[in-house]
Order: structure tokens, then sequence, then C-alpha cells
């Protein structure tokens, strides 16, 4: 027998007996005769048996896919063959226009029906140089949030302005590698104020690996089957597995927001985002960017496939698009700027998604159980593409979920379009490490750097309150990061309580220019569940401002003069998470604090000081 093994279980026999019938004979070949190394095969079929559980359909289905799919690699078929591709319908918002501001009005309207929030934390931060979780990385130096709790924040601020009964679901999807320092992150900070009853963790499994274009396992040794993360596609079979979909809509969700693990900015995007999927009445809608004509991130696009009458809106890698234009609609220029934007007409993939639960659960509940439509990516070894340079495996992207709504969803029953922001409101990912962002900057791209995305989230920040008339003066710190040189400042931060939404923002700034006038280098960081109102207010320094939930100060000719946060780059030895932004942030002992403790209405006067009830 080819199973040298004389103490197999009739588990095990059914396991082995599978393992044939898909041809998967090598696997066996370099066992120990029967009676030895027991122990290690017994540890083999567990784990083929938790493989073979963990995949919907089981191996069987697993590699049913991956030789179908591993043949049309090697052919060399095109996915996007006999599709035209065309203009997704959608609404690019602006900041200026009143546009951004009745979306999130809109977007209040449809987060009071429901919402659920959806985390994507299966990541180690190996490409950032951390060895550690991303989400446990601080968003900025100036309060040292990390991003977890950052979102976690942004969640309670938003329940508490919808009032009532609302609350407000999380899922967090992690991975063998993130899972157990997530959930003890969680623990160590009390779920950052979530109820325990809100927040769910769901962990994807790894598929196995395979080694050539039979599909054959991978064997990382010979009682031991090699595999690889199957990618964020996974999400949606497990939010269905884990029952969430089915709880979440007794539970009276309307919306889902899917969000990636460090790109703080996001929070901005979610209420305008709802609002755009709720006027155009959008089962899935892809928040996006501007992209310039050729650059290198995938585009939304409307492919139409007229023999058929197929109609997908979906991802195009930048590196596909072109020629699809120039094989179809565009033959002499590919993908252009539009000369009145200076755009791409395909905005640009963020990647964060808004679903309507209805739609999408009835999509999650077909045939393939949320299993998004996979793909391979072999490496090949031979002209005859039969050998792989390394092992390959079945991947999906969550972002691939209109090819499953394709399969399972009545043609014309679903729509599908797109929200596109300002990138400096709303897209900083932190994904590089220092080296790699200054091969980016050098080359003219955003670094996506932990530096760069905390300079863009104090940015961002900024570029919202100048909008309402705060006034900002001066040049901001600055500290070279090898030889690239990054602008920091003014420092800000301000509570999802007091920024919320535009009309937030509004309210703390009630005298336009008049409000708040801010040198550059200072720091302004505003915390706590109250309001906050500046009325001639001049910070040339560094002020904190605490204001409990039931309060609010108003800060009346206040004018702050204190010592600066300085900005040092880093020694050698420093902790990781400063050693990946190259730089350091420390506050000064004389900044300023006014705290309000207690709720009521206070008035601050020219000194912090001078703090009065009213």
């Amino acid at each position: 027998s080819l199973v040298r093994s004389d103490a197999l279980s009739e588990e095990e026999r059914r396991t082995a007996a599978n393992l044939l019938k898909l041809g998967q004979e090598h696997v066996f070949e370099k066992w120990a005769p029967a009676g030895e190394e027991e122990a290690k095969k017994r540890a083999f079929f567990a784990q083929v048996a938790e493989l073979d559980s963990n995949y919907p359909g089981g191996l069987e289905a697993y590699v049913t896919k991956a030789r179908e799919l591993l043949d049309a690699s090697a052919a060399g078929a095109n996915p996007f063959e006999g599709f035209t591709p065309m203009v997704p319908e959608g609404e690019a918002l602006d900041v200026t226009d009143g546009s951004f501001q009745r979306a999130e009005n809109n977007g209040l309207e449809a987060a009071a029906g429901g919402v659920g929030f959806v985390l994507v934390a299966g990541g180690l931060g190996e490409r950032l140089g951390y060895s550690g979780i991303k989400v446990e990385l601080p968003v900025d130096m100036l309060t040292e949030r990390c991003f977890l709790q950052h979102y976690v924040e942004y969640i309670l601020a938003l329940q508490k302005r919808l009032g009532g009964d609302v609350a407000l679901p999380l899922a967090i999807m992690t991975s063998d590698d993130t899972d157990a320092r997530t959930r003890a992150l969680l623990a160590e900070n009390d779920n950052f104020g979530l109820p325990a009853e809100q927040l769910t963790i769901v962990k994807q499994e790894k598929v196995p690996a395979l080694a050539d274009s039979s599909a054959s396992l991978a064997m990382a040794d010979a009682y031991t089957v090699e595999t690889k993360p199957h990618g964020h596609g996974d999400v949606h079979h497990l939010l269905l597995k884990h029952g969430l979909l089915k709880d979440w809509e007794a539970a009276g969700v309307e919306w889902l927001f899917f969000f990636q693990d460090t790109n703080a900015l996001v929070l901005n995007s979610i209420l305008p985002a709802l609002g755009v999927s709720r006027s155009l009445d959008l089962d899935m809608n892809s928040i996006c960017v501007p992209r310039t004509a050729g650059e290198a991130a995938g585009a939304i696009t409307k492919l139409v496939n007229e023999a058929s009458g197929d109609e997908l809106t979906i991802n195009v890698e930048y590196n596909q698009l072109d020629p699809l234009l120039r094989a179809t609609i565009s033959p002499d220029e590919g993908d252009v700027n539009d000369p009145t934007t200076g755009f791409s007409p395909f905005p640009g993939n963020a990647n964060n998604l808004v679903f309507r639960l209805a739609s999408y659960k009835a999509t999650c509940e077909g045939e393939a159980q949320g299993v998004v439509p996979e793909f391979v990516n072999p490496k090949y070894a031979d002209a005859e593409r039969n050998l792989f340079k390394k092992p390959t495996r079945l991947e999906c992207m969550m972002q691939d979920f209109p090819r499953l709504m394709q399969a399972e969803l009545p043609q014309g029953t679903k729509k599908v379009g797109f929200v596109s922001f300002p990138k400096w409101l709303s897209f900083s990912p932190a994904k590089n490490s220092l080296e790699g962002g200054v091969d980016n900057a050098k080359a003219g791209n955003p670094p996506g750097t932990v530096a760069s995305s905390e300079a863009d989230f104090y940015d961002a920040c900024a570029r919202q309150l100048e909008d309402l008339g705060a006034v900002f003066t001066g040049e901001p710190a600055s500290v070279d990061i090898e030889g690239v040189p990054t602008a920091l400042g003014p420092f800000l931060y301000v509570s999802p309580a007091v920024g919320l939404t535009t009309e937030c923002l509004k309210a703390a700034l009630p005298d336009g220019a008049k409000s708040l006038t801010m040198d550059r280098r200072s720091a302004l960081q505003i915390e706590g569940e109250g309001s906050v109102a500046f009325k001639d207010v001049v910070v040339d320094g560094d002020l904190t401002i605490e204001v409990v939930d039931g309060a609010h100060v108003t800060l009346e000719g206040t004018r702050i003069q204190s010592g600066k946060p300085a900005v040092d780059a880093i020694a050698d030895g420093a902790e990781p998470f400063l050693a990946i932004r190259g730089y350091s942030v420390t506050r000064s002992d004389d900044r300023a604090f006014i705290r309000i403790t207690e709720p009521g209405n206070y008035v601050v006067g020219a000194s912090v000081d001078s703090v009065e009830r009213v």
C-alpha cells in the first residue's frame, strides 16, 4: 500500500482514499515503513482533515478549482475576453461644493438604520519592517493612539451621535499570525470601550500550497502539507460561517462597511460613503480616490459583455486596464487622463467597501457560500508552464465580490458603483518600510510609510479646519528620513465626538477665520466626548483640551504660548515602532492643559487658568 501505516482509523482511511482519488499519491512517497513515525503520520492526517474541513467543499473542491485555474493560466486565458470597459456609475465628492456635507448628512440617516463594521486585519507589519501586528501601531505620535483604538473610538462616537438603542457591531478578521496578539491588545485595553457583545473576531485559515500545474499538494516535509494565506477575500465566507450576517440582520443592521488595517483617514469617508450608497441605491459601493492614467493602482471599471448581456463593475488592475482599453474602445490612447479633471475617468480603488446587508447576505448564502472567485499567480520555471519556481496557491480578494454577485444573483438585480474622495482626505495607508517609502518618493509616488501616514493624518485635519476658517501660519516641523524631508505639523488630534462630521467641526469654529489661529509647529489635542468652541484663539505652543461627556467649553480670546513638540531623528536601538518611523516626537514640559471633568457650560479666558462655569 502507498499509505505505509498499519494503524489507520476509519476517518484516516477515508482521508487517505480521498487524497489518492485526487491524484495526490506523492504525499506518501517519503513515509517511513509501517510501525515507524506513527505520531507524525497521525499529525499529517489531522492536518489534512483540518484543511479539508476549513475549505467549503473540502479538498476535492479546492484541487478541482486549482486545476481549472492552472489550466487557464497555462493557456494564457484572458479573464476579460468579450468584455468592453466603460466608466462606472458613481459620485465624486468635493469638500468645497457642499456635496461632501450633503452625503455626510445622508450617511447619518443611513447609519441610523444600522451599520456593521468589518476590519480586515490578518497581516503582520513585516512589509513595514515591524514584526508585530499592524493595528497596534500608533496612528500618530502626538497621542500615541493605536490604529485599533482610533477605529473603535470612532464607532463609539457615531453610536453615541445616533442615540437611542443603536449598537454598532464590529467584526475583525484575523489570521494565525495576528489572532492571539489582536485578542491580547483588546483584552489589555478593555476593547477600547466597545462592549463585548458588539465585538466578534473571526480567524481565517491557510490553504494548501500547490507544487505544479497538476495541483499537486506541496509538502513542507514528509508529513506536513505546506500552507499559504488564501487572501482577504476569506472575510465574506467567514462572516457567513460564523452566523454574523443572520445575527446582524436580526439586530436591524442595514449596511456593512469594510475597511483595512492601517489607513487612519478612512474614517473621513464612512458617513459620506454610506450616504452615496443610500442616495444611489447601491448594493455594493467601492470607495475610491482619483488616479492618474497609468498610475500603479487598481481602477474601478464597468465591464459589459454585449453578447451575453452581462455587466460587471469591478476592480481591474492597472496593468490590465490599459491593454483592455487599447483592445476595445481606445486603441490609440489606452488609459488617458480626462483633460477637464486631470485624472483618469476610471477611479482608483482604495479597497474599502460598503454593502447593503440584504443583498450581501443573499449572495453569501448562495451555492459558493461566500467564497469569491479565486485566481492563481504561479511563477513558472519552464517554458511548458508545468513547473513552478516556488509553490503557489489559490487566492481571493474581497473586492472581487461583484463576481460572486454575478454568479449568485439574477442579472439586473444588483447595483454596484463607487464614491470618490480627494486622496488627502481619505487615503494614506501605512504599508511600506522606510526604505521602500524612499524608493517610492524618489519615483514620484506616495511613500506609504508610517511616517507619511502620520504626516497626512495631521495635514488632513488641518485642511478640514482651514476650509472652515482656521488660520495656520509659519512652516511645519521637518525631519530628514533617509534623505527625504518629511513635514510634520501642525500637530492635530480632534476627538471623533468633536470632529464626527463637517457640521460638528463648524460648530467648533463658530466665527470662521476669527476662531482659531495656529502656528504650524504647534500642537492641539482635543479629547473626550464633550464639545469645544474656539473664538479668537491663538495657539503658539502645545495645548491639550479634555472635555467630559455633557460638557461644553468655549475658549474666548485665549492665548497659548508654550514650548512646542520637538521632532528628532531616532538613534540606533530605538523602539521598533519608532525605528519604522525614523523620528520621535517629544512634547514640551510646559505644555498647556484645559481639563473639564464635570458636565456643564464653561468659558476659558485669555489664560488656561481662567476657567469659569456659566
